[in-house]
């Protein structure tokens, strides 16, 4: 075994694995191949191959919901060459250096890569164990793009990337590091690549100092359990990847409403002045948010417990919220100051993450540096133990007097804290191996408690994601700086994070930081947001329409009666989510697979089946748009554009480009200031075009 170097590795150092023995048919379904680092085994799927090496993990944490059926096969084997034929697929294997041919037919799927050199038959081993893990690497065709990879600020299509699949507080969208993470990519051309692992994975996807034409994967694992999957085309290919993670449930009718933040209401006075003022202004908004600082005391958070000083009667306050027809949505992360004595309780009992050198409570200090002007300092902090089945149930069952008192939803922040190699939880893994999946144990325990417990129906927001956490929704893109680019940048995430299996996403609509009070910039990121899973509007700084001017307000209210208007088509997307994985908004790859010219433009969408959204991404008001081929209807003017060609507009603040094929109609409901007002949400009182 050797070391890897990611950024400039020296391939010669690293040996390539080799099938050391005829392969044998172990079952009617499995092949196993002796190799020197043990044995791999092969299964063929009804859509695909399952390669697994290693020593089989402990605990999976249910990343998968379902265990795919391994598929009868007949085995031809010989000291070179091993042939592996299922009902639909031919799996050729060459043994020394082990490499591989999957067809279907006379169709070649995937391959070891083929980007040998003078040196070596392979640039990139076809599979090896090195210090870090397991390599495996796959055959890349020239300029074939990849999506996927979780929620990534960049380009939709990976191609030329380096990307590794860890969850991080990223503080913002500007970098490669991001809060939801998914080892999983696939390709237009047919073929998807999923890594079930809790572990980080590094992926080269044609990255040129690895190799410009190969699919490099790094699983910084003990056992590789990699599934290479066939379907014909995006759509495709998340049915098959969540068929194997779970499905997003549909989420409750009201959370399809407007959600108002703050980071954060100082008092309950100033919380009551803007709900109050919500409703006296006519800003269509159903839900209404306390921050973290809104309603706990931040030097003694996080304890299920409201700051007394200015929540006297928390029970009254919610109420008067309801009165005046607003769900309530509170924050929380999974971190318990030291200065709090709940943390000493908890870690008497054991559930709290472990610091392996002292057997105590691992008491996490926060990186200041993200603090200061923007954030107020954090205390040091014990962190929830969710492997250990009593304090599972104990944070689950802590919300209940939460929902008792009418709270509606949990914003459930953070959980990218399991990093350091020292921490240790009661199930025996370290940080390093609890960290990504950490937040899946979390994001499921919080929806697991609204399952149980709201009134309302189950639904939250959080942050960050791991495999399997879209069958807990929703989830936002954390933390954008509030411009232009802060706005492109979140957008693309929530798109990649659809391309990735989950279907419902929100941005901070607004910013979050560096708040310039850019009316033109609010109001066309109002505009984007109405045309996505969830609308929430949350930054440092008042996000209400009316702080940015008459003008905003006016343009920004249009739109969200727009949004309100589209809740039944909004809802029938929603129910299409949950059976297909097709998310909200589509990038144009998965909407068109047939149209390659409208693959290249990224920074538009298609929003459900039938509308092409168009953001406007800088000041002025231009956009310039790609149509597919057909006749397109902008949306509210009836103008008609020839589809199949690149188009330019210039629009007023108040307006959107948006499209509809001439032969789809819209439907529409009523106009309402929330969605108590709405007998039925799928109720439709009119269609667009009208005939």
């Amino acid at each position: 075994m050797s070391s890897l170097s990611v950024t400039s590795p020296n391939w010669n150092d690293i040996p390539q694995l080799s099938i050391m023995e005829d392969a044998q048919l172990t079952a009617c379904d499995t092949v196993s191949l002796p190799t020197e680092h043990g044995e791999l085994t092969i299964s063929m799927l009804s859509n695909g191959v399952r390669f697994q090496i290693g020593t089989q993990r402990t605990f999976d944490y249910a990343m998968l919901k379902t265990s795919p059926q391994a598929q009868p096969i007949t085995l031809e084997s010989n000291q070179l060459t091993s042939t592996i034929i299922s009902n639909r697929f031919r799996l050729e294997l060459v043994h020394t250096p082990f490499s591989f041919k999957l067809f279907e037919g006379d169709n070649l799927i995937q391959a070891s890569p083929n980007d040998g050199h003078f040196v070596r038959q392979y640039r990139l081993p076809p599979l090896a164990k090195v210090d870090e893990g397991w390599l495996m690497s796959f055959e890349l065709n020239s300029s074939e793009p990849v999506y996927g990879l979780g929620e990534k600020w960049g380009k939709l299509d990976k191609r030329g990337q380096f990307i590794r699949s860890f969850n991080h507080d990223a503080l913002g969208v500007n970098a490669e590091i991001s809060y939801k993470n998914t080892p999983f990519a696939w390709s237009p051309q047919g073929w998807g690549l999923f890594v079930h692992t809790p572990a980080p994975v590094t992926h080269s996807v044609g990255y040129a100092p690895w190799s410009q034409r190969a699919y490099g994967l790094l699983v910084e694992d003990h056992a590789l359990d990699l599934f290479l999957l066939k379907e014909e085309d995006g759509a495709g290919m998340l049915n098959a990847y969540t068929e194997l993670t779970g499905k997003a449930p549909t989420p409750p009718d009201w959370s399809l409403g407007v959600i108002l933040s703050k980071a954060y209401y100082q008092d309950v006075d100033e919380l009551m002045a803007t709900a109050k003022a919500v409703r006296a202004h006519k800003m269509p908004c159903d839900v209404i948010t306390l921050d973290g600082r809104a309603w706990q005391d931040t030097d003694t958070r996080f304890a299920f417990e409201w700051d007394k000083t200015r929540y006297k009667d928390p029970a009254a306050v919610l109420q008067e919220l309801k009165d005046m027809n607003f769900k309530i949505c509170i924050w929380e992360y999974p971190m318990i100051s030291v200065e709090n004595p709940l943390f000493k309780e908890l870690a008497d009992k054991g559930w709290l993450i472990k610091d392996k050198r002292t057997g105590e409570a691992f008491q996490y200090d926060w990186d200041m540096s993200a603090f200061g002007e923007v954030l107020t300092p954090l205390p040091k902090s014990g962190i929830l133990d969710f492997t250990h089945p009593e304090a599972y149930e104990f944070w689950r069952d802590s919300h209940k007097p939460l929902f008792d008192i009418g709270v509606d939803m949990i914003k459930a922040d953070f959980g990218e804290q399991i990093e350091d190699e020292n921490m240790l939880a009661s199930n025996g893994e370290s940080g390093a191996a609890l960290h990504n999946v950490y937040t899946l144990l979390y994001n499921r325990c919080v929806y697991e408690a609204a399952k149980l417990y709201s009134k309302n129906g189950p639904f939250l927001f959080s942050r960050s994601s791991w495999i399997g956490s879209q069958c807990y929704p929703a989830q936002w893109g954390g933390d954008p700086q509030a411009d232009w680019g802060g706005l492109a940048a979140s957008l693309r995430g929530g798109i990649s994070w659809g391309l990735s299996g989950a279907p419902f996403y929100a941005t901070d609509v607004g910013g979050f930081y560096k708040d310039t009070r850019d009316a033109e910039l609010f109001v066309r990121w109002i505009q984007a947001s109405v045309f996505s899973a969830h609308m929430r509007l949350h930054g440092i700084g008042q996000r209400e329409p009316w702080s940015y001017g008459a003008q905003a307000e006016q343009a920004a209210n249009k739109a969200l009666a727009l949004r309100y208007k589209l809740l039944p088509y909004l809802k029938r997307t929603m129910l299409q989510a949950t059976e297909t994985a097709l998310p909200v908004q589509r990038a144009m790859v998965l909407a068109f697979p047939e149209d390659k010219a409208a693959w290249h433009f990224e920074d538009q969408y298609m929003f459900g089946d039938d509308l092409l959204v168009v953001p406007c991404l800088q000041p002025g008001g231009k956009v310039e748009f790609y149509l597919p081929k057909g006749q397109w209807r902008m949306f509210e003017d009836e103008r008609v554009f020839e589809g199949g060609q690149v188009h330019q507009l210039t629009l007023h603040l108040d307006q959107q480009a948006v499209f509809v094929k001439t032969d789809k109609r819209i439907p529409l409901g009523a106009v309402v200031e929330h969605t108590e007002q709405l007998e039925n949400i799928e109720n439709i009182t009119s269609y667009w075009p009208s005939l």
